[in-house]
């Protein structure tokens, strides 16, 4: 059984009565998953963006959109419309399997892993996640990658404050710190 079906079945139920929300369709859920990278040197070599649009799309399954500056920056070299970044918005199957596999098989291979912080957490109830290098997520095999990139990735809820977001994200398995 996939975590949707999981969600669906048995942990909505679940959280109904933890939170005592009476109405099944006010219970939190998740809305989507949005993956973000800055990509490094992406200004002096173009080639570095392609390989980051590479290692993303093996990450997610999905291609990624190239993000571009919003403003120039004169200390950094950085003029408003070059491509900076990449970005990925998972919802639906996808997400619930990315999610999957984040708690089951990503966050467990971080070294001295002893859970996520539970302060990520914004006033709405949306979880944010940011990992130093790519190399954790196993599509990727450390021997063949030549620059580390880091990512972050936010966890949108239909929580309507922190603790309904806690409480979702506890249901559904991610591993908080004590």
């Amino acid at each position: 059984m996939n975590l949707q079906e999981e969600f669906n079945k048995e942990v909505s139920k679940k959280l109904q009565e933890e939170l005592s929300i009476k109405n099944p369709n006010a219970i939190p859920r998740l809305t989507k998953i949005v993956v973000n990278m800055g990509v490094k040197d992406a200004l002096t070599d173009k080639s570095n963006l392609e390989k980051a649009l590479g290692v993303m799309a093996q990450i997610t399954g999905q291609k990624p959109k190239v993000t571009s500056a919003k403003k120039s920056i004169a200390t950094f070299k950085l003029r408003e419309g070059d491509k900076i970044g990449l970005m990925v918005t998972l919802r639906g199957k996808r997400m619930y399997s990315f999610f999957e596999k984040l708690i089951k098989i990503v966050l467990p291979r971080l070294r001295d892993f002893r859970g996520v912080s539970v302060k990520s957490f914004d006033e709405s109830g949306n979880y944010s996640l940011g990992f130093s290098e790519d190399t954790v997520f196993p599509e990727i095999e450390a021997g063949k990658v030549d620059k580390l990139q880091g990512l972050e990735l936010t966890i949108v809820t239909s929580a309507k404050n922190r603790k309904e977001g806690e409480a979702l994200l506890r249901a559904l398995g991610m591993p908080f710190s004590k």
